[in-house]
């Protein structure tokens, strides 16, 4: 379809914006209608008219006062504020900032160009008292993101590029010079370049062609390149990592703790390619245990300052994707050096406990050190011995595909560490901890990465044998280093916010489920008892997913205010630096610290404390949408089948469906149900029938069938077949 050239001006123009930033800059100066023309390098009697008029509407709506007659002036500093902007899905946006209780809301006209999570100046208003407070976006300090992924549509004269977010309310306009390669229809990665005051859409150029819309490559790497994470590494940081000496020297076993002697195997999932930690496990005379969490020495290889750690801090973590890993160290390393592979010498940084058989730490050790892996077990191998306490590995589970028969001290040592892993969990239960067993969607892929299967990874003993030992590591390293008050990098984690947990108490209602708000204590005893009661039920992922959403986002900082999910005063992460550049960080710090080093520089780690917190919360962004991907393409070859599905959310225009077998969810429109005329009643959350007066509300379950699966908007919509009865 074609489409017009872009409106470059309305016939009456608006200048209130413009005034307003010129006055905003010099708050104390007043300003006339003939020193305000001329910045804005106007000359002609219409314009002048125009701010003239423009000046009127100003003050009449309290923004700006006449100090004297035709002089304007600022109304006092306190009126505005810096934050950021929250778009919504319908052109509208909301002022985010620390200064105010609430966050604030911008109709279209107000937002002058402002984008999503850009950083704005922006003025505060009441335009009448018994209205809700308004903002207006003044100022575009910094924005968000200049990139965009989106389909060209190439005109004769210019194209332009729509994207699939619907937080982005415009397209973008791209000159005939500026197209480069792209052809009509393509998925393009554009820069935005300008946005004039009076253009309705920004100018930007392409700056890579990824493919056609729907094309499994195309899909992927636009996803990774609307989230700016990249694919592949430059080809000088691959040289610089080929080049670096891996062998496991002599002269540097010397300078470590020689654990070579001590019984350690790795647990990881059956498909991973990289082995970031390892356990040893020894009997003591004393009756303890000795054990070891061996985490791969990263830092050793990954120097300061080198191209290399350069490129590792850029990225901050690995993405993962549903049909891929991208790295945040190149291969190399991530799967070779670094990697605890079974039967090879490898060099470490280790956490050595002596454990009471009450699960009790008795004493502790932290430094570098060398240790041989003697088996590698996939998660189902270790699990089958938690469960059958038998060394016989058959061969549906094994890795080998064959049956084999495990040694008895590596049997005897997993029994012990799940009993021991069990206390730890029972005490952290007991101190508040939170137990988020959410169940994960995983996808069955072909050779052409087509999504053939659906399954649900569940955590079992085995998952959490792993999980409770590197808590352990991540916890003491952080309370060694804490409580010698120096700097460092600690995961935070605030307590929940009150209202979003009101909310969640309204939705699980509906299910007959309650928070008890009295203490800190029993709100996460009775989210326990929720997230307990919930396992298997069909509102299980609902509600688990809006239970997390309640939660804060634990980030990484140098100010430890503790964790609340884990119920920890100190917690880090020491356990995945092939992964997460922030574990290389507490690696570095740890050993500077015990080599005698003073307390580092609080502000450089902040800052980089807060890179990987962006970084982490994007791969976590880009993920979802590979997930939502996967799913939609998965459901385009189910379009005949009907499904059965619960109600996760309701809103004015809709309802939203998981389907219970794949837990993917769609749309159906209001429209769409036929059997009455259906209104939204907000404080039920639910759908009433005009003449029927039926209630459709959250939870319910329907039956529903696929109308359309949109691979390039990630989106399903649903027709409604009927509701179970």
């Amino acid at each position: 379809m074609s489409k017009k050239p872009r409106k470059l001006g309305k016939k009456t123009k608006d200048f209130t914006a413009q005034i307003f930033k010129i006055l905003s800059k010099e708050t104390n100066k007043s300003f006339n209608y003939k020193q305000i023309a001329a910045i804005l390098e106007l000359d002609d009697t219409k314009s002048r008219n125009e701010i003239i008029r423009d000046l009127k509407i100003l003050k009449s709506q309290d923004k700006i006062h006449e100090v004297e007659v035709g002089k304007y002036q600022m109304v006092s500093k306190a009126e505005y504020y810096e934050g950021t902007i929250d778009m919504t899905s319908r052109k509208t946006g909301y002022f985010i900032c620390d200064e105010l209780e609430e966050d604030v809301f911008i109709p279209f006209i107000n937002l002058n160009h402002a984008l999503d999570n850009d950083k704005v100046k922006a003025y505060i208003y009441n335009r009448r008292s018994s209205r809700r407070p308004e903002a207006e976006v003044l100022e575009i300090l910094e924005r968000a993101k200049t990139e965009f992924v989106g389909v060209i549509d190439i005109q004769k004269n210019f194209a332009f590029v729509t994207t699939a977010n619907a937080k982005m309310y415009t397209d973008i306009f791209i000159p005939k010079n500026k197209i480069g390669d792209a052809e009509h229809g393509d998925v393009v990665l554009v820069k935005m370049e300008d946005w004039p005051a009076k253009a309705d859409s920004p100018f930007g150029s392409v700056i890579k062609v990824l493919g056609k819309p729907g094309e499994h490559n195309t899909e992927i790497h636009g996803i990774l390149a609307e989230y700016g994470l990249p694919y592949d590494f430059p080809i000088e940081v691959e040289a610089y990592a080929n080049k670096i000496d891996t062998s496991v020297t002599e002269e540097e076993i010397a300078k470590r703790r020689d654990m070579r002697k001590a019984l350690t195997f790795t647990i990881d999932p059956k498909d991973a390619k990289d082995f970031d930690d390892a356990l040893s496990f020894e009997k003591l005379d004393n009756g303890n245990y000795e054990i070891g969490i061996h985490i791969a020495d990263v830092s050793h290889y990954l120097q300061e300052g080198t191209i290399l750690d350069d490129e590792a801090y850029k990225r901050a973590t690995s993405v993962y994707l549903v049909d891929r890993v991208v790295p945040m160290l190149p291969e190399v390393l991530s799967n070779d050096a670094c990697s605890l592979n079974p039967h090879e010498d490898k060099f470490t940084f280790s956490a050595v406990f002596e454990v009471s058989p009450k699960a009790e730490v008795l004493n502790q050790w932290f430094g570098r050190t060398v240790i041989y892996s003697d088996q590698r077990f996939s998660y189902e191998e270790a699990q089958h011995i938690i469960e059958t306490k038998k060394d016989i590995i058959p061969s549906e589970i094994s890795l080998t595909g064959n049956d084999y028969k495990t040694p008895k001290n590596i049997v005897e040592a997993t029994l012990k560490l799940d009993e021991l892993a069990k206390i730890l969990r029972q005490k952290r239960m007991a101190n508040g901890a939170i137990s988020f067993d959410k169940v994960e969607v995983k996808f069955n892929l072909n050779e052409k990465a087509e999504p053939v299967g659906v399954f649900f990874k569940i955590s079992k003993d085995a998952n959490h044998l792993i999980e409770e030992f590197m808590l352990l590591a991540n916890r003491k390293v952080a309370e060694f280093i804490g409580k010698q008050k120096k700097t460092f990098v600690y995961r935070i984690h605030d307590e929940p916010n009150e209202d979003k947990l009101i909310n969640l108490q309204t939705v699980i209602s509906k299910f007959g489920y309650k928070i008890n708000f009295k203490s800190k204590q029993d709100i996460s005893k009775s989210l326990n008892t929720l997230l307990n009661d919930v396992v298997g039920k069909k509102e299980q992922n609902l509600v688990d997913t809006l239970t997390i959403r309640s939660m804060s986002k634990a980030v990484y900082s140098t100010e430890n205010i503790g964790h609340y999910g884990l119920a920890f005063d100190y917690y880090s992460h020491f356990t995945s630096p092939i992964r997460r550049y922030p574990d290389v960080m507490v690696h570095r710090l740890l050993q500077y610290y015990l080599d005698g080093g003073k307390s580092v520089s609080a502000e450089l780690y902040e800052e980089k404390s807060a890179h990987s917190s962006d970084m982490e919360n994007l791969a976590a962004k880009a993920e979802r949408d590979s997930i939502k991907y996967m799913q939609v393409k998965y459901m385009q070859d189910h379009k005949d089948q009907e499904f059965l599905g619960v109600i996760s959310g309701v809103t004015e225009w809709g309802i939203y469906v998981e389907i219970i077998e794949n837990k993917c969810e769609g749309m159906v429109r209001i429209r769409e149900i036929k059997d009455d005329y259906y209104v939204f009643d907000e404080k039920q959350y639910a759908l009433v029938g005009e003449v029927s007066k039926n209630i459709i509300q959250l939870g319910d379950e329907v039956y529903v069938k696929v109308k359309n699966a949109d691979l390039v908007k990630k989106q399903l919509d649903f027709h409604f077949i009927r509701r179970k009865e």
